[in-house]
């Protein structure tokens, strides 16, 4: 079905808009670019390409052609499963569209409204995806494209096991004169058939089908007739089934469709039951797989319209840029003063402590320093480090947040000589992790944030938030010291009554184990004292995972 969004535009995109000669050439040379990029399949460029033209096209009031290139946003987005985000795409396109409706915009509007079907039906809203496909339909400008979308509704009926309503549109989709269109109409009417009737006799119907689409090397076809003729033989010939999941499994493998090598391995498992758990690990682990490279791609989605719209303000940012150096520069100077500041604090209540321990056992004196190194790790040196990585490292500063935060290190030093040091107000913790981390983020390097919710933190003390805010700074500030990492990902989950912070970074890894001088260590005897557990998985050819458990209560 994703080919029918691009054979759409395919055939709208080369049709001119009415004739606007006063335009400047180059106001299409974006929307030119990402349709190039799009023929050869390069979609992140197309992506790029694509988000400049709407800009471009929306200045010079052309929405049509804007629409044309928001459209082509969302199908990408629909491609790499970013269907919620797609489908908001898709509703800006027909907000211009639906202000001038002629052959061209029509067409336009009519792979749009298909885009939110497929999506819908991907997001399991069939509903939708048939109120979308029948407007997709109204909006049609040829023979064979409404052809297509009937097929598409008898689909999303067959998914709702309304199978009559589901056999009426795959009947009107046969009389397509696109062969493929054919086989897969031929296909899904045989299948209509067999749900509704056990004893139908299908198979010629869908071995027709099936050759049809081998003789026009239409391997999605091939792999969606195999899966059919699975599905036909399942309660009918078990042996006769398992040859045919087992075949789409490879042919699927062949033509690098994971989702059709998931859908073959399902029925492969139930089918044969002597060999499910292996075949179950290699389920799982596809899955898993496949689930990532979704993930992911919809994070490249993200990061590639967060650089384009970076690169649109860049021009204000040159103007402010010398104003900021210098601001910079003072606000340094500032911590450097604080820093020596809170040195001779440390320094004057060290000899004092001195005194007072001078006739105490050199173990309690040994003790009490490292003690005391912990606290100015963990309040100075790590908060001074936050502090300048913000200042270093975010687009603008706000002078008066820096200076609180100056404040609250300075009346935190004053305090190292007690046992307890009061923890900092906690209220929006979240935003204090989600500040704490973009702080280190700057055009070198992207720190990726999942989790870190409101309910992640709901029901964990101050004392433990301290705790864990103390642990992600260190990790973070150990990253930015040592690890030299492009990319820092910090994953917040809450699994029944425990907490996971699950760390990764594309850096150069730890090597021979953990440095007792290095502030990973500190991170490892604050994660115990909170009776968890830390995982350092130094395996990986680069980078470093760390993953680390503790009982919310």
């Amino acid at each position: 079905m994703k080919r029918i969004i691009f054979f759409i535009l395919v055939i709208f995109i080369g049709c001119k808009k009415e004739t606007q000669s006063f335009f400047n050439i180059n106001d299409y040379k974006n929307l030119k670019n990402a349709e190039r990029f799009r023929d050869i399949g390069n979609q992140d460029s197309a992506y790029v390409y694509y988000i400049k033209a709407k800009e471009d096209l929306l200045k010079i009031h052309d929405n049509t052609e804007a629409a044309r290139a928001i459209t082509n946003i969302a199908i990408i987005e629909s491609d790499k499963g970013d269907y919620h985000e797609s489908i908001a795409s898709s509703i800006e396109a027909e907000k211009l569209l639906s202000q001038k409706k002629d052959s061209n915009s029509k067409g336009i509007s009519s792979s749009n409204y298909n885009c939110i079907a497929i999506s819908s039906k991907n997001l399991k809203n069939f509903d939708d995806a048939i109120h979308y496909y029948q407007l997709a339909l109204s909006y049609s400008t040829t023979k064979v494209d409404s052809l297509k979308y009937y097929n598409n509704i008898g689909d999303s009926y067959l998914e709702q096991k309304n199978v009559n309503a589901a056999k009426l549109y795959f009947k009107k989709a046969l009389k397509t004169p696109d062969i493929t269109d054919y086989a897969r109409a031929l296909n899904n009417l045989a299948k209509a058939n067999f749900l509704e009737n056990e004893t139908y006799e299908a198979f010629p119907e869908l071995d027709q089908a099936l050759k049809i689409r081998v003789r026009q090397k239409d391997n999605p076809g091939i792999n969606s007739s195999l899966a059919t003729i699975a599905d036909y033989y399942m309660k009918k010939d078990k042996n006769k089934a398992l040859f045919y999941a087992k075949e789409m499994y490879t042919v699927a493998g062949k033509n690098k469709s994971p989702d059709d090598r998931l859908e073959a391995l399902h029925k492969i498992m139930i089918l044969d039951p002597e060999n499910s758990p292996e075949n179950f690990k290699r389920y799982v682990s596809l899955r898993d797989s496949l689930q990532t490279y979704r993930d992911n791609s919809i994070k490249r989605l993200s990061l590639l319209k967060y650089d384009v719209e970076k690169e649109k303000t860049k021009t204000q940012q040159v103007k402010a840029e010398s104003a900021e150096k210098i601001l910079k520069q003072y606000i340094i100077l500032g911590i450097l003063a604080a820093a020596l500041v809170i040195l001779l604090i440390i320094i004057i209540w060290y000899k004092k402590r001195q005194k007072i321990l001078k006739q105490e056992k050199e173990l309690e004196v040994k003790n009490t320093l490292i003690a005391m190194s912990k606290k100015v790790h963990d309040v100075v040196a790590n908060g001074l480090y936050y502090a300048m990585a913000e200042i270093e490292n975010l687009q603008k500063i706000d002078k008066e947040r820096i200076l609180n935060k100056l404040e609250i290190l300075y009346n935190k030093s004053r305090h190292l000589s007690y046992d307890h040091i009061a923890t900092e107000n906690h209220d929006h913790f979240r935003e204090k992790i989600k500040d704490l981390l973009d702080a280190f983020q700057n055009e070198n390097r992207k720190v990726f944030i999942g989790g870190n919710d409101q309910s992640v933190w709901e029901g964990l003390s101050g004392s433990k938030k301290e705790d864990v805010f103390q642990i992600v700074q260190e990790l973070i500030v150990n990253m930015d010291k040592h690890s030299r990492a492009s990319q820092v990902t910090f994953r917040f989950e809450k699994i029944q009554d425990e907490i996971c912070i699950f760390y990764y970074d594309n850096g150069i890894g730890i090597k021979n184990g953990i440095d007792p001088k290095n502030g990973l260590r500190n991170t490892e005897n604050r994660t115990n004292s909170l009776n968890g557990k830390i995982t350092f998985d130094t395996q990986t050819e680069t980078g470093l995972e760390i993953t680390i458990s503790f009982p919310v209560s």
